[in-house]
């Protein structure tokens, strides 16, 4: 199996600018291999999501959307590990695992199905053997309380939607690699 292709762009910087603000965890440092507690179980991880906590945002943040993405899956379009959609403004933090069940996260926020099927996260699992692949946490400031959309949209769908609605963004890349 040949998976020899050119590294993605990250996506980020393809779409319209917006202002930045911070973005910090206990589990993961920018720029750092991801720890197996947040890699997907079927690829020896514990599948949990990383605690994450923000500041810095706009004064006039209504809501917020998590993300995390793959830009270096070998699909053509990357790989959705997770979409939470709807968090008050209220919440700037979630706990280690809180990807794991969205109501619990934060209410009336919701998990919009990721590539692997599921409504909440779902870890790292890239092919055995490929090169490092980049995770990219995002959390979406929202000049909104929530985006027009249900728990049934797709992610492409979320991610036309911030386009729209996105204030400010803040991000945390992390990296894995399967062993082969």
């Amino acid at each position: 199996m040949n998976l020899d292709r050119p590294i993605a762009p990250d996506p980020y910087d393809l779409l319209p600018p917006v202002d930045s603000f911070t973005l910090t965890s206990t589990d993961l440092a920018d720029g750092g291999p991801l720890p197996t507690a947040h890699v997907f179980t079927g690829a020896g991880g514990a599948n949990l999501s990383p605690q994450l906590s923000w500041s810095g945002f706009p004064a006039s943040t209504k809501g917020f959307v998590v993300t995390c993405f793959d830009p270096d899956a070998p699909t053509g379009s990357g790989f959705w590990h997770w979409l939470l959609v709807n968090l008050p403004a209220s919440v700037t933090e979630l706990a280690q695992g809180a990807g794991g069940d969205p109501e619990k996260a934060a209410p009336g926020a919701f998990g919009v199905r990721n590539d692997f099927g599921n409504p909440g996260y779902d870890g790292a699992a890239p092919p055995a053997g490929d090169r490092p692949h980049r995770y990219i946490f995002a959390v979406h400031a929202l000049d909104v309380e929530g985006l027009d959309l249900g728990p049934t949209a797709t992610p492409a769908y979320v991610g036309f939607n911030l386009a729209f609605h996105t204030l400010a963004r803040a991000r945390l890349t992390a990296t894995y690699q399967q062993p082969g």
